[in-house]
């Protein structure tokens, strides 16, 4: 059966959309989940599995892959399996050349001569996930590196978790009972009711602490940013290896707080923000 014939009997099929409903072009909806399948997957995957995966006919699949390969929004591995292409960066960096909060983020940066000692982070909420959308890398050597578009479960990385603090309730909850499969972490996220717990006491302190949650032997700080209205945007995080807070961690983690929320103070501020 071919890409055509798949999404006309998908149409013939298709419960009848509700008046004021926005219309979803099947075959973009298709191509659209299957990309969203291999960036949660990060691991190329065989056509089958794939197909298995969106409870689609293979035939359907395969013109899909093949139309997205020929684009340049897929590649194929020697095994025959498929994973994200280059094209995708074209629209990654027009969302963040078009995203405000990142301008300002690289303007922050423009201003100082010295780089700060660890990488530090920007990152959005998407979903139950955040993406990092920015970085300034830090001038320590043997520093973390991390590549933008990750993206990690918002209950676990400090970031996540400095903008969740500022989500209502109802939301964090929504959020949590909609997670779907996530790439694996140092640990699973918390019940939602301990989550909560949590969140209220980032909110009272000003930061977020990810004591090893994301990766062992990683401990990161995090603080919210807010815009000229008021609500949490994004959010700023830190990380530092513990074989590294030497010889007095407390002391490196003070600084490292003090560090992740003076960035955030100051972004807020170029958003017309109030640091809360």
């Amino acid at each position: 059966m071919s890409l055509l014939e798949g999404t006309s009997r998908a149409n013939a099929t298709a419960p009848r959309r509700a008046r004021g409903a926005p219309a979803h072009v099947p075959a973009v909806t298709r191509a659209m989940s299957l990309l969203d399948r291999l960036a949660e997957e990060r691991h190329p995957m065989p056509l089958a599995r794939l197909a298995a995966g969106l409870q689609l006919p293979k035939s359907s699949v395969h013109g899909l892959c093949s139309t997205l390969l020929a684009l340049g929004y897929l590649r194929r591995s020697p095994e025959g399996h498929f994973y994200i292409g280059p094209r995708v960066m074209n629209l990654a960096d027009a969302f963040i050349a078009d995203t405000s909060v990142a301008q300002e983020f690289a303007a922050l940066w423009a201003a100082r001569d010295a780089a700060p000692d660890e990488t530090v982070v920007l990152a959005i909420l998407s979903g139950a996930d955040v993406v990092y959308i920015a970085t300034r890398p830090g001038a320590r050597p043997l520093g973390l590196s991390f590549n933008l578009g990750m993206r990690l479960p918002a209950a676990l990385a400090a970031s996540g978790k400095a903008m969740l603090a500022h989500r209502p309730e109802a939301e964090v909850r929504a959020l949590m009972a909609a997670r779907g499969p996530k790439p694996r972490t140092a640990r699973d996220v918390p019940p939602v009711d301990a989550l909560l717990a949590e969140l209220a006491e980032v909110r009272e302190r000003g930061y977020s602490v990810d004591d090893e949650g994301v990766r062992e032997g990683v401990h990161c700080i995090g603080a919210p940013v807010f815009d000229a209205g008021g609500g949490v945007v994004a959010g700023i995080g830190m990380c530092l290896q513990k074989s590294l807070r030497q010889p007095d961690p407390s002391q490196g983690q003070q600084g490292q707080r003090a560090h992740v929320v003076d960035v955030a103070a100051r972004l807020t501020r170029r958003l017309g923000g109030r640091v809360q």
